[in-house]
């Protein structure tokens, strides 16, 4: 196995990796033990060319910056590292992430934030299908527009929109709540828009302060469950 090489950035604190000539479980090994023991807070990854599962399982506040696209998987599992990606994401980015910060500068494929649980996901370009699908409590932002089915069971957490969604948006939601800035193709399955409070604006404004937007949290309309997929109802005769 290739011996881990690093070079060391302009802080003493810092460490960067070039995967075309690391092997990225070694870069990952680094991340999730040797950096800690070093004092190492700061780390670049160079060359990722698309590379499946990079910064997964953190577990340390540490600054990881990805200079160029990544496959599937960047970041799952996060819990305190904050995580950039200065490119794209293939599918399941910051899947089931704990806490800590994940920022997509480009695109993210199918499934980004799903099952998350805490943490922040950014994504500044576009979402495909399914993002936040199952999302338990994270919060995700994304610039542009997202794909069909997302937030499909979203039980916890909130996803702001500032472009437009595709079919089905929040298709039977539980208590995470949507806030979407642009054109909705349909709701899915007991999804509902319902009025903006004080609440509401407030959480818009203190998530587009996060991911570094500037659109006024007003512009922004509201969708959560109507809960009446809650409890059985045998005369719906599952129309719904």
């Amino acid at each position: 196995m290739a011996r881990v090489t690093t070079k060391p950035a302009s802080a003493g604190n810092s460490r960067e990796f070039d995967l075309a000539n690391v092997a990225l479980r070694e870069v990952n090994r680094f991340l999730h033990q040797d950096a800690a023991n070093e004092g190492v807070a700061q780390v670049r990854v160079l060359n990722p060319d698309g590379a499946h599962s990079v910064a997964c399982g953190l577990n340390a506040e540490l600054e990881v910056e990805v200079d160029g696209n990544v496959g599937y998987y960047l970041a799952g599992m996060n819990k305190l590292a904050r995580v950039t990606v200065n490119g794209n994401a293939g599918p399941g980015a910051a899947e089931n992430m704990m806490s800590g910060l994940v920022r997509v500068r480009g695109y993210a494929s199918t499934g980004a934030g799903a099952s998350a649980h805490g943490g922040c996901l950014v994504i500044e370009g576009d979402a495909s299908l399914r993002c936040g699908i199952s999302l338990k409590g994270g919060d995700i932002v994304v610039g542009g527009s997202v794909g069909s089915f997302s937030a499909f069971m979203a039980q916890a957490g909130r996803i702001v929109i500032c472009g437009d969604a595709g079919d089905a948006l929040g298709d039977s939601l539980y208590e995470a709540v949507i806030y979407i800035r642009g054109d909705v193709r349909s709701l899915g399955a007991d999804a509902r828009f319902e009025p903006m409070t004080d609440q509401d604006l407030a959480a818009v404004k203190e998530l587009l302060t996060t991911a570094g937007f500037k659109h006024a949290p007003g512009e922004f309309r509201r969708i959560a469950s109507a809960k009446s997929l809650y409890h059985w109802n045998a005369d719906a005769n599952q129309e719904y």
